[in-house]
């Protein structure tokens, strides 16, 4: 020490004093984007304002706008855009320029304990702590403003430029979800997200300054504060210092680092952290997670060599047997003094129903979802989440059991499974006194769907087939009884008998074929043959061509009243059900052909018309061609038949383009509700 004393002798000693009266007001403006031989200091401050506890500050200085390096035009268009054309108080630029600019702070540094403001002066060093670092950086806020009249004004001119008739009013459906109980990690990120700090420091009021330049004499008496007030020792007693106490500053001993565990989701536990609980926690955090598990997966997730009467003892107190598979508890899942996420229901009631749920998945393997809302009575959010645990959706088969019942389990431990079974008893006779139901109900529609399923499909088709040969047996009697009462009617001569003979012939394929409903294919329908009938009578039996025909003009007048458009295809198939509903024994119709019905559709002041549908469609030859109603004497054929010509040129058309189209026509400039009504009766149909 002695050699290292002589090699660095002591030059000169200062003596260090702590000024404080600026200690919790004192700031260091730093400008980073500004040489330092281009200060601020003789630049006119117009204002100065601060949020103390957010140490948050602007500025606004003059723009120098006679200097030769200032654009006057590009400063009047930037003035233009954010105050626009009008003069206000509240306008940013008054003199219609850009004459000022702010400065906003942000901080340089949050830990300014090791920095302080030094002044030299007579041989003493006088140290201020410094209160903040701030960086004043140019704030372009003007922009923001801009840019929020520019979308001002578009979307005045699109609420000017949209029309009244296709204006609507939109009608949403409001759903009502209450908010779940915050957790602390997700109160952590919400506090340290952008929008709640804009928040913060948007609650904070500014503090308004005047500025004082740096020759000032206001500017010069706030110096003298950076020195030290009081000379003695006895008050600077921060600073006297033991050689030990000053060398454990300088050299502060080593502490242990503290490691900070990651911070996961409140609902992710690794296997690791996880098998450091006790048995019974780890056995209920597993079930909260997975919901459903057989026993033999929880053991697998448990450490090797873990007890297996343990766990069965620990699995009965968080889960129920559900069809030897282990469910977790209702009140696992919702505790007491919470609510649904989804509705807001009291977990008392959410109980009720998911043990419903699980009481019925003990008795059957699926379950319908509307049958479990029409007696729990939850909304549907809740009634699905109950069933996503436990269940998955089968097609036609409502929502079938997660796993398969574990027949195992039940034979290996029969004394739980027995004792689970007493559990549901009791279980059952709460729910029969809440809900009001019995468990025959449910079990009487089990025993029928069974039956029913065990029904196969080659019976249900021989049954089917079997009725409906009975079926056509009787009509076809019925049938030839007419004909031969007809038949003997007109051949025979007055006064003198007749012998008549009927040709039997047996019945083909295509008449015993019967459809599910119970009506002929390609036969008859209501005992008289229809449009599509090979066994229909080609000449008129009855005598009677001038009434079929006449009513056959009735029917196709009436019809196309009522649709306007139909495809050929939809003219047979309304006319086949024409037929159906008339009496028995009341039929004035032959043989009606497929061009006996559109000549008649022609001659009822219909015409076709060619639609150009895309050359890719599916549509049959019957389904293309279009008849429409072309004359009717009513106001509307004029529109009518404008709206047909325009779609003979495509099968598509847009809105506007029909009503350019009948606008176009003085003679056609009727109300919009009288085309809109034409429109909808042409293109619905």
């Amino acid at each position: 020490m002695a050699s290292g004393e002589e090699d660095d002798p002591i030059i000169q000693e200062i003596d260090v004093y702590l000024a404080k009266s600026l200690a919790d007001k004192l700031y260091l403006f730093q400008y980073p984007v500004r040489p330092a031989t281009m200060n601020y200091d003789d630049t006119t401050h117009l204002s100065a304002k601060i949020k103390p506890k957010q140490q948050k500050v602007e500025l606004e200085v003059a723009i120098e706008t006679m200097s030769p390096n200032y654009c006057r035009s590009k400063g009047e268009q930037i003035a233009l855009n954010v105050d626009g054309t009008s003069i206000e108080e509240s306008s940013t630029y008054s003199t219609k320029m850009m004459d000022k600019q702010t400065f906003s702070s942000i901080q340089a540094t949050t830990n300014t304990t090791r920095y302080a403001a030094a002044v030299f002066r007579k041989g003493e060093l006088h140290l201020t702590p410094l209160q903040g670092i701030l960086q004043m950086r140019p704030s372009f806020s003007y922009l923001d403003k801009a840019d929020s009249k520019h979308r001002e004004r578009e979307a005045a001119n699109e609420a000017g430029d949209s029309s009244q008739d296709e204006a609507e009013d939109d009608i949403k459906q409001i759903t009502v979800r209450f908010a779940r109980p915050e957790s602390e990690q997700a109160r952590q990120r919400r506090i340290q997200s952008y929008e709640f700090l804009q928040k913060k420091q948007a609650e904070e009021p500014w503090v308004h300054l005047h500025y004082h330049g740096l020759k000032d004499g206001r500017s010069e008496h706030e110096r003298q504060y950076l020195y030290c007030q009081a000379m003695d020792t006895t008050e600077n007693t921060e600073l006297v210092k033991s050689p030990n106490e000053y060398l454990a500053m300088l050299m502060p001993p080593l502490a242990e680092e503290k490691i900070v565990k990651p911070v996961g989701p409140s609902n992710v536990l690794s296997m690791a952290q996880l098998r450091t609980l006790p048995l019974g926690d780890q056995v209920k955090t597993l079930m909260k997670n997975v919901k459903v598990m057989p026993f033999a997966n929880l053991m697998g997730l448990l450490a090797s060599g873990t007890d297996s009467t343990a766990v069965l003892r620990c699995i009965q107190q968080v889960a129920l047997l559900v069809q030897g598979n282990w469910v977790v508890k209702s009140d696992v899942l919702y505790p007491k003094s919470t609510c649904s996420p989804h509705s807001g229901v009291p977990a008392e009631v959410l109980c009720r129903g998911r043990d419903f749920v699980m009481w019925r998945f003990t008795h059957e393997r699926s379950l319908m979802r509307k049958e479990v809302a029409a007696v729990i009575k939850l909304p549907p959010e809740d009634v699905k989440e109950f069933l996503e645990q436990m269940a998955i959706p089968r097609a036609n088969r409502g929502w079938e059991f997660l796993l398969p019942t574990d027949h195992d389990f039940v034979k290996k431990h029969p004394d739980v499974a027995q004792r689970q079974h007493m559990l549901w008893m009791g279980i059952q006779n709460k729910l029969e006194k809440v809900f009001n139901f019995s468990k025959e109900d449910f079990l009487q529609k089990k025993e029928t769907s069974a039956e029913v399923s065990h029904i196969s499909g080659e019976q249900r088709l021989k049954a089917a087939r079997e009725n409906a040969r009975e079926h056509h047996a009787s009509l076809q009697k019925d049938l030839d009884a007419r004909r031969l009462k007809a038949s003997a009617m007109s051949s025979a001569p007055t006064g003198s008998d007749a012998t008549v003979k009927i040709k039997e012939e047996p019945m083909s394929d295509t008449e015993e074929s019967m459809d599910t409903s119970g009506a002929v294919q390609n036969g008859s329908l209501n005992g008289y043959p229809s449009t599509d009938s090979p066994d229909a009578d080609p000449h008129n039996e009855h005598g009677n061509g001038q009434a079929s025909t006449a009513e056959l003009q009735d029917f196709v007048r009436n019809t196309f009243r009522k649709h306007f458009v139909l495809c050929l295809s939809e003219v047979k198939r309304l006319f086949n059900l024409h037929l159906a509903s008339l009496p028995t024994g009341h039929c004035v119709f032959g043989h009606v052909t497929d061009r006996m019905l559109q000549d008649t559709i022609l001659h009822s002041h219909c015409k076709q018309i060619l639609v150009p549908f895309p050359p890719q469609t599916s549509a049959s030859a019957d389904e293309q061609k279009v008849f429409v109603l072309w004359e009717s004497g009513e106001t509307f054929d004029k529109h009518r038949q404008i709206l047909f010509e325009i779609f003979m040129k495509n099968y598509r058309v847009r809105r506007n383009v029909i009503q350019s189209r009948l606008y176009r026509n003085s003679a056609m400039r009727s109300p919009n509700l009288m085309w809109t009504g034409c429109l909808r009766s042409v293109a619905s149909a």
